[in-house]
């Protein structure tokens, strides 16, 4: 039985003008492999609500789970609630349960919640809340979209509250060989290894260190067993 599959939207002016470097995929990939969830895409999209809206519509009917990361603070340019809202034909407004858990975190720190905090206990109707742990803004999960933040130690919170909760498959395990040829080299022997074993992913990835052109050859697959047996005959390969 193949592996759940999952998509990523990352939202935010930020990632696409470079200001800000995207450290969400690599954390939320490596979640989802130890899961035995298969990553299969990620979309980066502006702070535009029609593209917004259109991304988490297809990635939604595209995949079996698909994580947001962006866009859901207290500034005006934190649109992604009212985004998926508008995708699923959902209302919006300040939930009573949302709106708690700020004026707790607030009361706690001595600040008030004031207007623009507030912004962040809105919340589609039918969504259920995200835990946060961090900064206790709660993200939320509606269908099958998990809507989180984009600050890294956020997300990563609300992955660790949104995993457990989801069904996933067999792990992908991998190994690396370490070749010091160039790909020009083993692309012949390393595709007749690709070709003898289908069931696993067969990887080449270059670098250069010293002026020496070499590559690490990875393969991927999810029996332990058949990974080792290839792995040895890789090897005597390239002995």
């Amino acid at each position: 039985m193949p592996n759940p599959t999952a998509a990523m939207l990352v939202i935010g002016d930020e990632i696409l003008s470079g200001r800000t470097r995207d450290a969400n995929m690599h954390y939320l990939a490596g979640q989802l492999t130890a899961r035995g969830i298969d990553l299969k895409e990620v979309r980066v999209v502006s702070d535009d609500a029609d593209a917004i809206v259109a991304a988490v519509k297809a990635l939604s009917a595209g995949f079996d789970h698909v994580f947001t990361s962006g866009g859901i603070g207290p500034t005006h340019d934190d649109i992604t609630a009212d985004c998926i809202a508008a995708a699923f034909g959902d209302t919006i407004d300040v939930r009573d349960d949302a709106r708690a858990l700020l004026q707790a975190h607030y009361d706690r720190s001595g600040q008030d919640l004031n207007e623009a905090r507030l912004r962040m206990a809105r919340i589609p109707s039918r969504a259920c809340l995200i835990d946060n742990p961090v900064s206790t803004a709660p993200g939320f999960s509606i269908e099958n979209v998990h809507v989180m933040a984009g600050v890294p130690s956020v997300f990563q919170a609300m992955v660790a509250s949104t995993l457990p909760s989801l069904t996933g498959g067999a792990p992908l395990l991998s190994r690396t060989l370490r070749v010091m040829r160039g790909e020009g080299d083993i692309a012949g022997p390393l595709g007749e290894f690709a070709a003898k074993y289908p069931a696993l992913s067969v990887g080449s990835y270059p670098f250069q260190k010293d002026g020496v052109y070499g590559a690490n050859l990875v393969v991927r697959g999810q029996d332990a067993g058949q990974l080792d047996a290839a792995m040895a005959a890789l090897e005597d390969i390239f002995a």
